[in-house]
């Protein structure tokens, strides 16, 4: 039996111009105990299918089973198994962390769990916060919470939507620890995350969404074995002539181009050079997730249209 289970999900919301496909037929399945990320860009359905499996939303047709439990038809018992760690800062203003934890373990009928809220403030560095009121806490301090909060009831299925956005570089290690740390003792992870050097590092397979369906999906080793090309990455102080400027991908001063064999990148440092640039610190490296991702965004796109 699979963790979750998207079963042909699809999602139409009404709008002025007429109904709107966020989600068309997602179908896959994340095993036992899985590190599972899900990619694609803003606007690509990742939160839609996310609300929908944490019962904030209905799926318009199709199902989502969590350890085979339908979560629209048996929601209350869905939701035990769920762990959902959200985008927005939510918080009640009226008790300190402990307080809240301990009113979070009541919504699951959870007693008696001191010695977990303990490890949940020690793992997420809030310890020395537990008795200051949730409005005294850090934007910071306050996503560390919401994944106290989503663990208060020891979910066996864990869902990180976005985690780490705009949080500081401790907090993501902090919380990366400890979640690997769960997901090594058994528990299952989803996660969707704008920084694909995480899901890289953490994810063992990879779902890509684009425009509200599946376009890529197998494990992260495959997905970077099946990348194109190794990558020529140099710096720059000017801009690239428009003909370079099309193929490259360029961020800040850094450029990069894929590069196939040594004559193509012999080509583009000559078109540089032609150019009257000079290329800095110049490097070749192998594709990373990154790569792979805009290569199959683009690939969707040509394919599209």
């Amino acid at each position: 039996m699979s963790a979750i289970s998207f079963q042909s999900v699809s999602k139409t919301f009404p709008t002025a111009r007429g109904p709107f496909q966020a989600l068309d037929g997602v179908s896959f399945d994340i095993a036992q105990g899985e590190f599972f990320g899900l990619l694609g860009p803003n606007g690509a359905g990742k939160t839609t299918l996310i609300s929908i499996l944490a019962g904030l939303a209905k799926a318009t047709s199709g199902a989502i089973l969590v350890q085979g439990v339908d979560v629209a038809k048996q929601s209350a018992q869905a939701r035990r198994l769920l762990g959902v760690v959200p985008q927005e800062l939510v918080f009640d203003p009226f008790f300190n962390v402990r307080e809240a934890l301990k009113f979070q373990s009541g919504y699951f009928g959870v007693k008696h769990n001191d010695a977990w809220i303990d490890e949940l403030l020690h793992s997420l560095g809030l310890a020395d916060k537990a008795h200051h009121n949730m409005r005294q806490l850090s934007g910071g301090m306050k996503r560390r919470m919401l994944v106290a909060q989503a663990l208060v009831h020891k979910p066996p299925v864990i869902v990180l939507d976005e985690p780490t956005a705009g949080v500081d570089v401790e907090l993501r290690q902090t919380l990366w620890q400890f979640i690997a740390k769960l997901n090594r003792e058994g528990s299952t992870v989803l996660l969707t995350t704008h920084y694909l050097e995480e899901a890289e590092a953490l994810c063992n397979r990879i779902a890509m969404l684009k425009n509200g369906k599946v376009v890529a999906l197998d494990s992260t080793t495959e997905l970077l074995k099946a990348a194109s090309s190794n990558v020529l990455r140099f710096k720059l102080d000017a801009e690239l002539p428009p003909e370079l400027a099309t193929k490259a991908r360029v961020t800040g001063r850094i450029v990069q181009f894929p590069a196939n064999d040594a004559a193509e990148i012999e080509l583009y440092l000559a078109a540089v050079r032609q150019a009257g640039l000079k290329a800095e610190d110049v490097e070749i490296r192998k594709a990373d997730l990154e790569d792979v991702f805009l290569d199959v965004m683009h690939q969707h796109e040509e394919a599209s249209a």
